[in-house]
């Protein structure tokens, strides 16, 4: 079987190897009650920081990467899970603390996974992955906030990025003004025919502003932080949500309270890796009875399990726009 494999020691390196079965499910996936064939994975921004070594995502000294991935279930020892079982993962600690996706096989525990909507190929759910169902947990964040379609205008930041791009498709297709920022000049008719009411220049938010600025969003979703999550907040209106899900800009928050006391401003951190199974799963079904199919096509490229390292690299170097699929097949 073809897996990419991470090794720390003696210098970090990722690699596209062959191993048979029995020593990859002893030497890097020793643990886990399904053994699942991986059809489909996908290249999200933490894959990014893991496969290049950008930040310290890796908690093993070997391992393979992928926080997703779709296929079906080949053995089981759980009760949950029959063989044929069509399923999908996302998180849990996958591809950081244990083996992932970008693999012909996985073994993983049963908790971990959720059979994968029948309205969706495996291919079309890891064109939505961590990043499309990290976009449908920030919405659905906004519609718990009051956040209606008819409330104001929407801000999308990061909004060429895997989650920008889902979220900005999600909104407008459920009628919400649709407002994303970019630094990507080429990329505005994409971002329009995704549903983009307006684009921005993410410039205008990218660096420190005043505290308290002109109301104008209703909610936002945030997949950047930093100087960009502050300026988001300070130019919320009354009453308005804003949703954190990323750092692409940073991890630092350099706002002050005001938004918060005196407009009262909420803003909901986004957890994708360790929500509850009941969210996860409202979220695929939400997402498989909205989601545009066709648009979500056109946002998606598709590449073999050997190019991942290098869709990796331009992802960190942000140039990769919507969502790759990795066919671990090919």
């Amino acid at each position: 079987m073809q897996l990419l494999r991470i090794d720390k020691e003696p210098s970090y390196q990722c690699a596209l190897v062959n191993m048979t079965e029995a020593d990859f499910l002893e030497q890097l996936s020793p643990d886990g009650d399904v053994v699942v064939q991986v059809d489909y994975s996908t290249i999200n921004f933490k894959d990014g920081l893991a496969i290049t070594g950008k930040s310290p995502v890796v908690r093993k000294p070997s391992l393979v990467p992928g926080i997703d991935l779709a296929g079906r279930v080949l053995r089981s020892d759980s009760a949950k899970f029959a063989v044929g079982d069509e399923v999908l993962l996302n998180g849990w600690g996958v591809g950081e603390a244990h083996s992932g996706g970008l693999a012909q096989m996985a073994r993983v525990k049963s908790e971990w996974l959720q059979l994968r909507p029948k309205a969706l190929s495996a291919k079309q759910a890891m064109a939505v992955g961590t990043a499309g169902y990290t976009a449908m947990l920030c919405v659905q964040a906004l519609q718990r906030g009051g956040v209606q379609p008819g409330d104001g205008e929407i801000l999308v930041t990061g909004a060429t990025g895997g989650v920008g791009s889902v979220a900005t498709l999600l909104l407008a297709s459920m009628g919400y003004r649709v407002v994303a920022t970019t630094g990507k000049a080429a990329e505005h008719d994409y971002l329009k025919h995704l549903g983009a009411q307006e684009v921005l220049d993410r410039a205008a938010f990218s660096e420190p502003g005043k505290p308290l600025q002109k109301e104008r969003w209703a909610g936002v979703v945030d997949a950047v932080g930093s100087h960009t999550l502050a300026n988001a907040c300070a130019s919320t209106r009354y009453g308005g949500v804003v949703t954190a899900c990323g750092l692409a800009q940073g991890m630092d928050f350099p706002a002050s309270v005001a938004p918060f006391i005196l407009r009262g401003v909420t803003l909901c951190g986004i957890d994708s890796v360790m929500a509850p199974m009941a969210k996860r799963e409202a979220a695929w079904l939400a997402l498989a009875q909205q989601l545009d199919l066709a648009k979500l096509d056109s946002l998606t490229t598709e590449v073999a399990l050997a190019d991942a390292p290098r869709v990796a690299g331009e992802i960190m170097a942000g140039a990769v726009k919507g969502r790759v699929v990795v066919n671990v097949t090919a």
